[in-house]
């Protein structure tokens, strides 16, 4: 292992927004949690797109089952056979004019109609797919396979895993930076980073822009190249 190694951990989003990906591209080991609760009102199985001019949600319908079970306990209904046709030709119906319609249309396929109704493995493959997609080399880590941490809460947990993965760095979202404290990571011999996006704006149809949709409309109006030129259009600052 070099004797730098910066890691990021985050939670399985599904089609998450353009930063999530900036922030895999920028790390040398990307953890994801498998073995953390499942909320409703996270963005694990939801996300936003495009659609007349506005933005609308786009949600995976869940078996029903406790709401106290983790994300990898958690199944996708027994409808989603018929229910992800749906949501595909409402996705076609929002970007089939988009530029980049024919080249990322297939990716979402990938991803939809992955044979998995496991709530983690289909998420998971759905970030395998994009990452693969937009080149992005960086080695995917699933939490349990590391080690109980489950005990452990917030930033404990964040210490405790980047010791596993012997991180000598970790970049967190600039949306928490009230979670956590330099001085706790520098006793571990980390150095705390966070990373922020930059205002990014392109083309939705000629309209009034709305940011942080999916990942599936960056590429349907930027293409698979554009997208990963977009990876660097951000900052990683103490």
């Amino acid at each position: 292992m070099s004797s730098s190694n910066r890691a990021a951990i985050m939670q399985p989003y599904f089609l998450p927004y353009l930063g999530y990906w900036q922030l895999m591209a920028n790390v040398e080991e990307f953890v994801v949690y498998d073995d953390i609760q499942f909320t409703k009102k996270g963005w694990i199985h939801r996300n936003r797109y495009l659609n007349d001019s506005k933005d609308q949600l786009f949600t995976l319908p869940l078996k029903k089952d406790s709401d106290y079970l983790d994300v990898f306990e958690r199944y996708l209904s027994e409808s989603w056979h018929t229910e992800r046709e749906k949501l595909y030709r409402k996705l076609k119906g929002a970007y089939q004019k988009a530029p980049y319609f024919q080249e990322i249309a297939p990716l979402v396929e990938d991803c939809l109609f992955y044979d998995s109704t496991n709530l983690f493995d289909f998420t998971f493959n759905s970030i395998k797919k994009i990452s693969q997609g937009l080149g992005i080399n960086t080695k995917l880590l699933v939490s349990s396979q590391l080690g109980n941490t489950k005990h452990l809460k917030g930033q404990d947990r964040v210490l405790k895993i980047c010791e596993l993965i012997e991180a000598t760095e970790y970049v967190n979202p600039i949306g928490g930076k009230e979670l956590y404290k330099k001085e706790n990571f520098s006793s571990y011999g980390i150095d705390l980073k966070f990373h922020q996006i930059d205002p990014i704006i392109y083309s939705q149809f000629g309209n009034d822009f709305i940011p942080n949709l999916s990942i599936i409309d960056v590429l349907m109006f930027c293409g698979m190249e554009k997208t990963e030129n977009l990876l660097s259009c951000c900052k990683i600052h103490e």
